[in-house]
């Protein structure tokens, strides 16, 4: 796998990944999801530097301009719920692309530490031969990523498998790397060393889900 780690250089970035981790602006749904999604567009502007362009000549008002625009058919999917925000600043770049959503959850057996990834809903378009990108803002163990990938094995093989994530866990990372293709490229923008025995990533910032839209029962 391909990592880029876009918090190991300065920037404006920075400042949004301390403003969702902060348990004080938390408070403040809206600005947390409005951060979520600026978080999303910066990571959408790095990933288009690995899209493939050809010059095309624009006709202007007053003359015309050759520019290179990209030609990839690109699929953005959303792992339900906490990836719509995220989803959101992808599509506000990549406004033509197609969309996909699957819904994904936890489900601890008897409460415990244990527990399997459960893929509830899937809707999607063919990814066959086309640029796939897989919004997901927790990377903590890796087994949702994994999930997502075999549900939709009926729906084509892409041609490029792109992953934007927020935080993610160095032990999330690891397996994805395993189970990912190697030329599987992620964008994130923080990574955290520790899970918690119930796979939550520390110190992370907490459910994003219920952040950005209430806590579940």
């Amino acid at each position: 796998m391909i990592i880029h780690n876009l918090g190991l250089t300065n920037s404006v970035l920075n400042q949004f990944i301390s403003e969702i981790r902060d348990v004080s602006i938390q408070k403040d749904p809206l600005r947390f999801r409005k951060n979520i999604e600026r978080i999303g567009e910066i990571l959408s502007y790095e990933l288009s530097k690995e899209l493939n362009y050809t010059p095309k000549n624009i006709k202007t008002p007053l003359g015309s301009k050759e520019v290179a625009t990209f030609d990839d058919e690109l699929v953005l999917c959303s792992i339900l719920r906490a990836g719509l925000p995220l989803h959101n600043g992808l599509l506000n770049y990549f406004d033509r692309a197609e969309n996909a959503f699957i819904s994904a959850y936890r489900h601890h057996h008897d409460n415990e530490d244990s527990f399997e990834v459960i893929v509830k809903y899937l809707a999607s378009p063919s990814i066959e031969n086309k640029t796939f990108i897989m919004a997901d803002p927790m990377l903590a163990t890796g087994k949702t990523l994994e999930n997502t990938m075999m549900a939709l094995k009926d729906h084509g093989k892409p041609k490029q498998i792109h992953i934007v994530s927020i935080i993610g866990s160095t032990e999330g990372i690891a397996y994805a790397s395993e189970v990912f293709p190697k030329n599987t490229h992620l964008w994130i923008a923080a990574v955290d060393d520790a899970l918690t025995s119930r796979g939550y990533i520390v110190p992370g910032l907490g459910d994003a889900g219920d952040l950005s839209y209430g806590i579940k029962l």
